[in-house]
């Protein structure tokens, strides 16, 4: 949908970007010079922390992945009836497979998103470990069948995060528009590397934070 620094990485993009920025920023509403400035320096940011995430060596990140699991086993408790989705990981993203697997036997329901189109909300369709899949948008696998469901959990893979609970994602906005037009709000954790951590995406109007935010080093609470 989505360097072994542990403290934030904080700002990383060419200081030819961000001098443009205005330090007061807060949001910048109707003025389209700053946000074009804006989304000019989140795409130099988000090439940047990809690079730095496809670094990481495989074993480092099987470790942080379990790490997570462990934080969102604190966050969410008892699983059992509830309906949790997750993701197939992509670019160097938490792998997070197996603990889905592990919440299925636990009692959840789990679920994988789908992208239906551009612009457009994602759904969510039910699926466990053994049902069929099919390639999706970026041939992440998507299931092949499964009835659409309504999560009661949302864990959505981020590129960087601040301390607002805001993500930094890959810039489609699927889902920030699937969170605007779901019935009822989740429990929404963006899950990534500590060193993903930014001061600040600098939220525009469209940007929802996050219920929590997890990483290797602990989980936190959006204010």
């Amino acid at each position: 949908m989505h360097d072994d620094d542990e403290t934030p990485a904080g700002f990383a993009s060419p200081p030819c970007l961000l001098h443009e920025l205005d330090p007061a920023f807060r949001n910048p509403g109707p003025d389209p010079q700053q946000r074009a400035d804006v989304l000019r320096w989140r795409k130099a940011e988000r090439q940047w922390l990809i690079e730095q995430r496809l670094a990481l060596p495989v074993p480092e990140r099987r470790a942080k992945s379990a790490a997570i699991a462990e934080h969102l086993d604190a966050l969410i408790g008892d699983p059992a009836g509830r309906v949790v989705s997750a993701y197939f990981p992509f670019r160097g993203e938490p792998e997070l497979r197996g603990w889905l697997e592990s919440l299925a036997e636990r009692g959840a329901r789990t679920a994988l998103p789908v992208v239906v189109q551009k612009g457009a909300p994602l759904v969510f369709r039910g699926w466990r470990r053994g049902e069929a899949l099919v390639p999706g948008v970026w041939n992440i696998p998507v299931p092949a069948a499964g009835e659409e469901v309504i999560p009661d959990v949302v864990i959505a893979p981020l590129v960087g995060f601040d301390r607002q609970g805001f993500r930094l994602g890959y810039g489609g906005g699927f889902f920030d528009r699937t969170l605007a037009a779901l019935p009822r709000r989740p429990l929404v954790i963006g899950v990534g590397y500590a060193q993903q951590e930014l001061a600040t995406i600098y939220p525009l109007p469209h940007d929802i934070p996050m219920s929590a935010i997890a990483t290797e080093a602990g989980s936190f609470a959006a204010p």
